[in-house]
């Protein structure tokens, strides 16, 4: 583990830093924004996959935490997370018997989009001696998972009747990427948003089904679905570090980005190439930068110069005419989705003041079952 106090331009490479003033500015920031409209905020953790992270969220007064997998979940209960809903469909006996595991432990809510799923998470709870509490996920046009909105009252209506189940309410995801959006702003986006999932659960309502919860949101639109009257809750996740493209799409200022990955330039290849010890082992590859109009993998900060290829451990950059690299600077770069690089890192090394100040081991890293 890095030494507390080691100068940033110390540090071994690749290294993935948390500026601790920018991330804890986004942490009140975004707490007080949703608080504001009345509405709790749930932080998805697969952003930082840290329980000390989660930690620091619930202080600032979070409700609890969004979580994709089982795995994830038992790793912040472990470390002291009491609320998790896990927002995904929960599929296979194992897993259903580890989600009503946790149930015995903390208050655990999953996500259903199925009869498979219902059936399968009653039995387990049942054998457990416990109650789980359920979301029905209704899909909003992100075609990914959910129910459409035809199949939501029959869905319901089972989850409130089987044993061991307790229908908590509703949810959905679909950001600004889906086939509906038609590029228009997320402010737009996020209250159509919030405002098709209260009308899904006034809906239900009227069919005589109880619905508590309505949640809803991503980085992009949480502050605005959390405007929608009906909305109980949001769940963004990239918000407490941010990433390039959430700060080319505006969901994040460039100046509130708290997460940058330290490379060494080992090569220079050509004159407006740089090769650096980051690669696809270092900068994920989910995002395709074309695809978002983007110009690459990661941006330097602060400067013209973009990782536009990558192989396993080099990083190609491509170098604006401003921009001049030698074999052995260091360069920071914000990846271009912050959460899928995460994953890569084994720790996140917290800076303050140009040294490190704190160490989180990664403890939710690789977690997918």
């Amino acid at each position: 583990m890095v030494p507390v106090g080691t100068r940033v331009e110390d540090l071994d490479t690749p290294a993935m830093l948390v500026d601790l003033d920018r991330m804890e500015h986004n942490i009140r920031d975004w707490q007080s924004a949703i608080h504001a409209h009345g509405v709790g905020l749930r932080p998805h953790v697969k952003t930082h996959k840290a329980p000390d992270i989660a930690r620091m969220q619930l202080a600032a007064g979070a409700t609890g935490i969004t979580v994709a997998k089982v795995s994830e979940a038992e790793v912040f209960a472990a470390g002291g997370a009491r609320d998790i809903f896990i927002a995904y469909p929960i599929i296979g006996s194992e897993k259903w018997r580890r989600a009503a595991a946790l149930a015995q432990t903390c208050k655990i809510i999953a996500g259903v989009d199925s009869e498979t799923g219902a059936r399968g998470l009653s039995e387990a709870a049942v054998a457990a001696g416990t109650t789980l509490g359920v979301r029905i996920e209704i899909d909003g046009g992100l075609n990914r998972s959910g129910v459409p909105v035809d199949r939501a009252e029959s869905l319901c209506r089972l989850v409130a009747q089987l044993p061991g189940l307790k229908l908590d309410g509703i949810f959905g995801f679909r950001s600004v990427f889906y086939a509906g959006a038609g590029g228009r702003p997320a402010s737009e986006l996020g209250r159509e948003e919030g405002q098709f999932y209260v009308a899904v659960a006034d809906q239900l309502r009227a069919a005589g089904i109880a619905i508590d919860n309505i949640s809803v949101g991503s980085t992009p639109t949480a502050r605005y679905a959390a405007a929608a009257p009906g909305v109980t809750e949001v769940r963004p996740g990239t918000y407490i570090f941010g990433d390039y493209m959430m700060a080319e799409i505006g969901a994040i200022r460039y100046e509130d980005i708290a997460l940058s990955i330290l490379c060494t330039v080992v090569s220079r290849p050509a004159g407006n190439k740089a090769t650096v010890d980051g690669g696809s082992k270092t900068f994920c590859g989910d995002s395709n930068p074309a695809r978002l109009n983007l110009k690459g993998y990661a941006r330097a900060v602060g400067q013209d110069a973009y990782v536009v290829s990558m192989s396993e451990e080099h990083g190609v950059v491509e170098l604006g005419p401003d921009v001049s690299y030698s074999i052995g600077d260091k360069v920071a770069f914000y990846p271009i989705h912050v959460c899928t690089t995460v994953n890569l890192a084994d720790e996140l090394i917290g800076v303050r003041n140009g040294r490190v100040a704190t160490v989180w081991p990664i403890l939710a890293r690789g977690k997918r079952t």
